[in-house]
């Protein structure tokens, strides 16, 4: 039944199953299979991961990003060490604590991050900044691609951080919950902003892309995921009938499909942001880098949107963010346009 709400922006999250996706579970649907990962769907959809990375990594599947960055944290990091991540990381404001929960108490430390990204010498300034037994020692450096505020790193960015946590001893996690969207505004290959940067481990985002349950957690740093199973059985994040999780990745990552709804998400963001740009008293925050755009709109626009239903968050990065998706359409994006432009 519907309420009237229109949750077409509200987050990447609201678009529902993907085509591929769906199918790929109505394939996975089939006969019987080994239980807990022990499948050959499974096993195809890694090995998938290694081609695509080009390189021999860990792959372990989740249910969400929340266990995914907390999960994988937790291995870089002992109780007694820090996180340095970004001011608005998802971590730090979005994960109820889960983090440092799984870490039994790890510090995040917050770093200067202009338009979403990590000011390189405020990591070092942390990273240096007491070695004494007193304070938390930092031991991992957690940055996220895109970032909060719709900007993506470039593969130089990636690695000149990487050689700033090198040099200080800290192993680098990458938040991907929407990795997708800033590989595809970049010209490179999927190495060239994870491992070849300096990446450990890459939590590798498929909900907002239109799969159903399921995130990725990528070692590139094999060393580091010797027991990670073990982590994500305690965490009830070990699934039963593993195939139905993995069949959409060994689906999404073959013949750019991924590519594909990254794209429509990132074009029509960039096509929302154009339009908004030319209405009065409008303002585009940042950079339209991934599929999502930050706009201060004056409040009589906001009131009136909200009164025709349209539902969007103002709680991040200091105005109103409006997220696109693999479902998102030019119709969606002109139909919010001209409420707006009504209530310019």
């Amino acid at each position: 039944m519907s309420t009237g709400l229109k949750y077409h922006f509200a987050s990447d999250n609201t678009s529902g199953i993907c085509p591929e996706a769906w199918q790929a579970l109505e394939e996975a649907n089939s006969g019987y299979q080994p239980s807990y990962g022990a499948d050959t769907i499974t096993s195809e959809a890694c090995e998938t991961f290694r081609s695509f990375f080009e390189t021999d990594c860990d792959v372990y599947f989740v249910f969400n990003g929340t266990a995914a960055n907390s999960l994988s944290l937790a291995t870089l990091c002992q109780s007694y060490h820090s996180i340095i991540t970004a001011q608005e990381a998802h971590v730090e404001t979005d994960e109820c604590g889960a983090p440092e929960f799984f870490s039994h108490g790890s510090k995040i430390l917050l770093a200067r991050s202009p338009l979403g990204k990590l000011d390189p010498s405020d990591v070092e300034r942390l990273a240096t900044s007491r070695s004494d037994v007193h304070f938390p020692k930092p031991r991992a450096l957690s940055l996220s691609q895109s970032t909060e505020l719709g900007t993506v790193y470039r593969p130089g960015e990636v690695k000149g951080l990487g050689a700033v946590a090198r040099q200080h001893g800290l192993s680098i996690h990458m938040d991907g919950a929407r990795f997708f969207n800033a590989l595809t505004g970049l010209n490179c290959a999927p190495a060239d902003i994870t491992w070849r940067a300096g990446v450990d481990v890459l939590c590798c985002g498929g909900t907002k892309l239109g799969m159903a349950v399921t995130e990725a957690v990528v070692f590139f740093n094999k060393e580091l995921s010797q027991e990670f199973a073990y982590r994500c059985k305690q965490a009830g994040q070990l699934c039963s009938k593993m195939r139905f999780i993995s069949a959409q990745w060994l689906r999404i990552l073959r013949n750019d499909t991924w590519r594909k709804h990254a794209q429509n998400g990132n074009t029509l963001a960039r096509r929302l942001a154009d339009a908004l740009g030319h209405l009065p008293g409008v303002q585009i925050l940042y950079p339209v880098d991934a599929n999502a755009v930050f706009a201060r709109l004056p409040e009589k626009m906001k009131e009136a949107l909200k009164a025709r239903g349209w539902v969007f968050y103002s709680f991040i990065g200091g105005g109103s963010r409006l997220m696109c998706s693999w479902r998102t359409t030019e119709a969606d994006v002109d139909a919010f346009v001209s409420d707006a432009a009504s209530a310019a």
